[in-house]
């Protein structure tokens, strides 16, 4: 079975905020490309806690569909 936790995120390096995230200390989540069991995903106020691991599918499609407004408000 995948992990699908990572339980400290800070021990990997290559972690990005979206675009669209500005520098007030706001709410934001970053990813990390090219892991090889999909897309972490960690809090960027806790940069050494936890992150999700989602299947690179899932997550593609979760973007998708933000992107296109998919997902009821």
């Amino acid at each position: 079975m995948t992990e699908h936790v990572i339980q400290d995120a800070g021990a990997f390096t290559g972690w990005r905020k979206s675009s669209y995230s500005n520098n007030d200390g706001g709410s934001c989540l970053e990813i990390m490309d090219n892991h090889p069991t999909g897309v972490p995903v960690r809090d960027s106020k806790n940069p050494h806690g936890p992150a999700l691991v989602f299947p690179t599918p899932d997550w593609s499609a979760f973007v998708t569909a933000v992107k296109t407004g998919a997902l009821p408000a």
